[in-house]
């Protein structure tokens, strides 16, 4: 087995899963409290497959991709799979007549199976909340489905002996003159408590990054000076700069320093959008799904040819 320069010490364990054998870093076991900012920055840059779950917000991959130019320009050779998908849940519920009827919310345990044989990740990145609620008032069973559904996957992913890192769910930007489709009901509050579950997970090992907290302050000082401020025009989906406010809390937490911004991910952005662009369509149709409107995707060998045709383009521009 090769190991990379420069990584840190690590302890080789075998795990059953096809032929993988997955190098876990010493001091990042599934059991280990004590993250760092700078073991997990490491995390993301020495892996080799980094993928990406979560609903309609990650599928349109704004923030994955300025997440993805800071690991470009940090020296990465790992590969970004962003295998979110619209609409989906952690919980498997789904309200009455979600999309007009046409179709229940996709729930992640359907397929997660599937996506983490195609996928072989050494690290998932998992955002889910938003739909979970699914946009009603807050009820303690369907908290305790967001609960069951987050720990079956915590367990799943570490079960093939890889990292997983959840993300709180992000800001529902609600207003007076746009309730969104949670209607009069403080939704926002509903998010808060799935937050705060998820963010007491970290002291049962769990590594777990708070984005809602910096959007929520970030969306405060914004509108302080422009009350017309927003950060998701529908209350739900972010724009562009509620996204770059999510990759933004990611970087804070990894400890990537203020100074990167949008200005150093504008030259790699085209070109990293296009190959997680191409990436996702090819691995989430590999590994299958119940919701209708989703792109088919080349046949992963294919893509993998086009996204490494684009990695040299991307790695020789530096």
């Amino acid at each position: 087995m090769e190991i990379k320069r420069g990584l840190w010490p690590v302890v080789l364990s075998v795990f059953a899963y096809g032929w993988q054998v997955m190098v876990v870093p010493n001091g990042l076991t599934a059991a280990s409290p004590d993250k760092t900012e700078s073991t997990l920055r490491q995390l993301l840059i020495e892996s080799d497959r980094v993928v990406i779950l979560g609903d309609s917000i990650t599928f349109s991959g704004r923030w994955v991709s300025y997440l993805t130019c800071w690991m470009e320009t940090a020296g990465t050779s790992a590969r970004v799979i962003n295998m979110a998908l619209p609409s989906e849940t952690v919980s498997g519920l789904s309200e009455n007549g979600h999309a007009g009827g046409k179709f229940p919310r996709p729930d992640l345990h359907e397929r997660l199976d599937r996506v983490l044989r195609i996928s072989r990740p050494d690290v998932v990145l998992a955002c889910y909340g938003m739909n979970c609620g699914i946009y009603q008032p807050f009820d303690t069973g369907r908290l305790s489905k967001f609960r069951e559904g987050s720990n079956r996957l915590h367990e799943k992913v570490e079960g093939i002996g890889a990292q997983i890192v959840h993300l709180t769910p992000p800001v529902y930007d609600q207003r007076p003159d746009k309730r969104g489709p949670a209607g009069s009901t403080n939704y926002d509050a509903v998010l808060e408590q799935y937050s705060q579950w998820l963010l007491s997970k970290r002291q049962n090992g769990w590594i777990v990054i708070d984005i809602r907290s910096p959007m929520k302050d970030s969306l405060k000082l914004r509108r302080a000076s422009n009350p017309a401020f927003v950060f998701a025009p529908d209350t739900v989906h972010p724009g562009h700069e509620g996204h770059w406010a999510i990759c933004r809390a990611v970087l804070d937490d990894l400890g990537v320093p203020g100074t990167w911004g949008t200005q150093q991910a504008q030259h790699l952005l085209p070109r990293v959008t296009q190959r997680l662009e191409i990436l996702r369509n090819a691995y989430i149709s590999a590994a299958g799904h119940s919701r209708p409107g989703i792109p088919q995707g080349l046949p992963i060998d294919e893509a993998i040819t086009e996204a490494n045709r684009l990695t040299k383009m991307i790695r020789s521009d530096e």
